[in-house]
């Protein structure tokens, strides 16, 4: 699958100069993914904006990069301590973004609400306004596809069932429009129905 298959031409050059700012902690595999599931929520929720929210999701993690790579995992795990990390990724994330959109400086996009949503993407939990909430939607969303699943128990060392437990108990309520709800939760169970075709061939 090549790029534009996925990213519209207005968010590949963003993708490219992103890039180099993703290959820590899969985000860049993360990424691909979380746009892939925004286009989706924005074909539900024609009240978000494309130019503000797919932006967003191409640039939200670049700030990972800046980040201590030992302390990558520490700063979302459920241990205390490090939670710090991720204000400071936001912080970082907010910079590198600024630059590469002012760099290209996408037509139609407002350079402005797309900082604001960055910053802020992970340590605010309510939604500040509806592209937020598409953005966070698609962002945490990820969790619950193969791929995110996968990821995350790697990760972690975490069984199945206790991801799964996650997903349906934690995450998945969480999500902040009834549409990303219903697809975090559509996707959770094919995910868990795909873990189990072997028993069923």
């Amino acid at each position: 699958m090549s790029d534009d298959a996925v990213f519209l031409p207005r968010d590949l050059p963003l993708w490219q100069d992103a890039k180099p700012y993703l290959d820590v902690r899969n985000n860049d595999e993360h990424t691909i993914v979380a746009y892939g599931l925004a286009r989706a929520l924005l074909d539900q929720i024609p009240e978000a904006d494309p130019a503000v929210v797919l932006p967003a999701v191409v640039l939200h993690d670049v700030g990972w990069k800046k980040i201590d790579p030992a302390h990558l995992l520490d700063a979302i795990d459920k241990k205390p301590g490090f939670e710090h990390l991720v204000r400071e990724h936001e912080i970082h994330g907010v910079q590198i973004a600024r630059e590469i959109l002012r760099r290209h400086r996408p037509e139609g996009v407002d350079i402005e609400a797309v900082l604001a949503i960055i910053d802020g993407h992970d340590t605010t939990r309510h939604a500040r306004s509806i592209n937020d909430a598409v953005m966070k939607d698609a962002d945490k969303g990820w969790r619950a596809t193969l791929h995110g699943v996968r990821t995350i128990s790697a990760w972690y060392g975490w069984s199945l069932p206790e991801f799964f437990d996650m997903l349906e108990t934690r995450s998945n309520p969480n999500m902040l429009t009834p549409q990303g709800r219903a697809l975090a939760e559509g996707i959770t169970a094919a995910a868990r129905a795909e873990l189990q075709i072997g028993r069923y061939l």
